[in-house]
């Protein structure tokens, strides 16, 4: 029994994930989309669990993970395989551990890999091309338990009624401790993608669903239910599902992943929507028994799934190779029509049924031994991209190699300064992240004179941190170079203060702002405010990195929004030599009294 208007919100669901990674910028908060699957899975499969045991009083365990394997496992590895041959267009930095990517992919386990290796859903260098998999993991962890559970309750043989009971209380049950556990550690983390990332603390949405399911249905509904689809006005119903969809939208402009607030409410919010949202279309398919849904939302509803598995890879590739507006267009592309060849060709002949596109039957009986063929070759080029895949990439190793000469370049410095010759050391520090490592080169052709320290991933609390050390052994230089920020956009106002209320008298500090094309909206807050306490304080002078990134464009092309292209050392020179007007600015300007 298919339920007419559920389309919407699987639709729902994917415009929101497809605007967050197409132009996270004006939608940053598009994130939830995975939410909304995540509450309309849980909402489905209950509903389906508890219809199945009032038809024959049992749940056969076997028959749903069955079903659960066939509709999940063979889009997701025909993704892989025809993601494979695309990787070849793009530098390998893409390629690098690629092995362990599929392995996780397919394992289920894509969650705890980025965890373990400490990824960030927003701010990876060389996005990882099957990071989305990250929800795939927890929906099956979700299916793993949640049958398992449900096939204990059928053994207990309990009557309809106290069976759906149980169901409430367990999901009730499971949906605080998942919610609680992820409001609590909102608290506590620095690194807001290992709540995320998470199957304890962010599989509350199934459990939503569920606690939904017991007092709705697909076949077997509530009488309350029924009451309400004879009692509720339709044009009442239809504006429930707009509000829902157009609240679910204002929240796509409005949260932020790095924000505390989005892991308080914003996933719960975002979650009761999607609630509203289901149960006014369950109500409308009751109440709608004449009318037939659009045949293009069905089918957009059923190539969902393959939709949301092609696009990240393939917008990944292509955006390294074009402008957005057409690595989107390409994305889409692909992602429909490989979607539509997995549903309704390959799923199907896997699982042994007909295959039909367009109520067009296709045999692919007679074509047997091409499609083995194109699958074996598709395969051995992933095994063998993943065994000769190189361990460590490009830009990775353009960081080490930065890293080893800023500690000789310091050793330098050190023995110089032991040997007599104090004038070696400038009254210049630069306390840098990742770009500022990258740009080690440049410094010292341009600023030999500066005291470079710079780290991956250096967040404002990890450089006051060294500013505190250095004020405490009577190093810090006269002119302090704060390089620092792209990493921690949250709660800015604060970090800022606590190095100018620390900052001794005597000294100069430089703020570098800072850039981000995936969150250039919050990057440019944080270069207005730092202008504002260079107006505010004679001693702050800022070197703007945010509009030399701005003004070009060309060093841009095929990064990750923070690190300029790699192609030439253009993008290195300016930078530091931004940092060097800034410096000589600031050497004109009253020191802190």
């Amino acid at each position: 029994m298919r339920i007419k208007w559920f389309s919407l919100v699987r639709i729902t669901g994917l415009l929101l994930v497809l605007l967050y990674h197409f132009f996270k910028n004006a939608f940053p908060g598009g994130f939830i989309g995975v939410d909304i699957f995540f509450t309309f899975s849980g909402y489905l499969i209950t509903a389906l669990m508890i219809d199945e045991y009032a038809r024959s009083q049992k749940f056969d365990l076997k028959g749903f993970y069955r079903r659960r394997f066939y509709r999940i496992v063979p889009p997701l590895v025909l993704m892989v395989l025809l993601t494979m041959p695309f990787v070849f267009l793009v530098r390998r930095d893409f390629i690098v551990g690629i092995g362990h990517q599929i392995a996780a992919a397919i394992g289920f386990t894509t969650n705890f890999y980025e965890i373990l290796t400490g990824g960030n859903y927003e701010a990876q260098f060389i996005p990882h091309l099957f990071v989305h998999t990250w929800s795939l993991a927890i929906e099956v962890h979700f299916y793993l338990i949640w049958g398992l559970l449900i096939w204990f309750l059928s053994k207990r043989h309990y009557k309809q009624k106290r069976f759906r009971g149980n169901i409430f209380l367990i999901s009730t049950a499971f949906f605080l401790i998942s919610f609680l556990t992820m409001f609590v550690r909102a608290f506590f983390v620095s690194n807001v993608s290992s709540i995320y990332f998470s199957t304890l603390s962010h599989s509350f949405p199934f459990f939503l669903g569920a606690i939904t399911a017991t007092l709705t249905g697909i076949k077997e509904t509530t009488s309350q239910f029924k009451q309400n689809v004879i009692s509720w006005s339709r044009k009442k119903v239809i504006a429930a599902m707009a509000v829902s969809f157009l609240l679910l939208l204002l929240l796509s402009f409005v949260l932020n992943f790095n924000h505390k607030v989005t892991y308080l409410l914003g996933f719960l919010i975002s979650s009761i929507l999607g609630i509203v949202m289901i149960y006014a279309a369950r109500v409308l398919n009751d109440q709608t028994p004449q009318v037939k849904e659009p045949l293009a939302i069905t089918y957009l509803a059923d190539i969902s799934y393959g939709i949301y598995l092609f696009h990240w890879p393939f917008y990944i590739i292509f955006s390294q190779l074009m402008a957005n507006g057409f690595a989107v267009l390409l994305t889409v592309l692909f992602s429909v029509i490989f979607s539509t060849f997995s549903y309704y060709i390959i799923e199907p002949y896997i699982a042994g049924k007909q295959s039909s596109l367009f109520g067009l039957e296709i045999d692919l009986k007679p074509y047997k031994y091409w499609v083995l063929g194109v699958l074996a070759t598709l395969t051995l080029l992933t095994v063998g991209t993943s065994v000769f895949a190189p361990k460590v990439g490009d830009f990775e190793t353009d960081l080490l190699v930065n890293t080893l000469k800023q500690e000789q370049t310091k050793i330098n410095q050190t023995h110089t300064l032991a040997a007599g010759d104090a004038s070696a050391l400038s009254n210049v520090a630069v306390i840098g992240d990742s770009v500022a490592l990258r740009s080690s080169a440049a410094f010292s052709s341009i600023l030999p004179e500066a005291q470079l320290d710079a780290s991956v991933s250096r967040n404002f609390d990890q450089a006051f941190e060294i500013m505190e050390n250095q004020i405490k052994s009577n190093t810090l230089a006269n002119t302090l170079v704060l390089a620092v920020g792209v990493n921690s956009l949250d709660n800015y106002e604060k970090d800022l203060q606590q190095f100018i209320d620390k900052l001794p008298a005597g000294h100069r500090l430089v703020l570098v702002t800072p850039y981000n094309a995936r969150n250039a909206t919050q990057a440019s807050t944080v270069r207005d405010y730092e202008r504002s306490l260079a107006k505010k304080y004679s001693y702050i002078t800022v070197a703007d990195w945010y509009q030399v990134a701005m003004a070009h464009p060309e060093i841009w092309g095929g990064t990750d929004g923070v690190h300029y292209s790699d192609a030439d050392d253009t993008g290195a020179k300016l930078y530091v030599e931004n940092i060097q007007r800034a410096i000589q600015r600031a050497a004109k300007r009253d020191a802190k009294k």
